[in-house]
């Protein structure tokens, strides 16, 4: 029925929307996270083990052992484009074979945002002179591989916290049981991230 914006902050805003469950029915008004979306990738490297890398997130004043990720707020960038170039900024690595592993909303009842998880193989070194310079809390990160089967029993110890990490690994464990094959191609539609809504 009626959208505003309530705050506009550096990253993302909050909006409040007016709207109807169906004609009959009262209106309700709804404050959440309007979000560009963001990706993550999973790398696989050839022995089958996972980089994990580890950062300080601020709202929750820990250090998280996470998978690389971040927004799609280029506008028209293409998905996969945004996960390599996010793979690039804060791991070092280009992958030269990409599939979807899970998509899923990160937290629906406050926020619109949409992450793609992917996962990158086929994986090569960006070289120093092209390596991107990280400041901030990405100054700080800390990278480490890790097996597979190690770090599913890292999400089931509830030593990991991560919402992409549990998710990656945990797809791509399930993945790995038909050697992958059952996963959809990098280029896979998807109708729900904010822009194909």
């Amino acid at each position: 029925m009626s959208s505003s914006k309530v705050y506009e902050g550096r990253i993302w805003d909050v909006v409040s929307d007016t709207f109807q469950l169906g004609e009959d029915t009262d209106a309700l008004v709804r404050d959440y996270i309007d979000h560009p979306g963001a990706v993550a990738i999973l790398p696989m490297n050839v022995d089958g083990e996972i980089l994990l890398l580890k950062q300080y997130r601020h709202p929750v004043g820990m250090d998280l052992w996470e998978i690389p990720a971040g927004l799609l707020d280029v506008d028209g960038e293409d998905f996969v484009v945004g996960a390599a170039r996010e793979l690039a900024e804060e791991a070092d690595l280009a992958a030269a074979t990409w599939n979807v592993l899970v998509d899923f909303f990160n937290s629906p009842g406050s926020s619109s945002e949409a992450v793609r998880i992917y996962l990158a193989r086929g994986l090569s070194d960006v070289p120093e002179a092209e390596r991107h310079v990280r400041t901030d809390e990405e100054a700080e990160i800390e990278l480490h591989w890790i097996p597979l089967d190690d770090a599913v029993r890292a999400v089931l110890e509830g030593r990991l916290h991560n919402p992409s990490a549990v998710l990656g690994i945990l797809a791509a464990a399930a993945a790995k049981a038909d050697g992958f094959s059952s996963l959809r191609p990098a280029n896979a539609p998807w109708p729900a991230h904010p822009s194909q809504r």
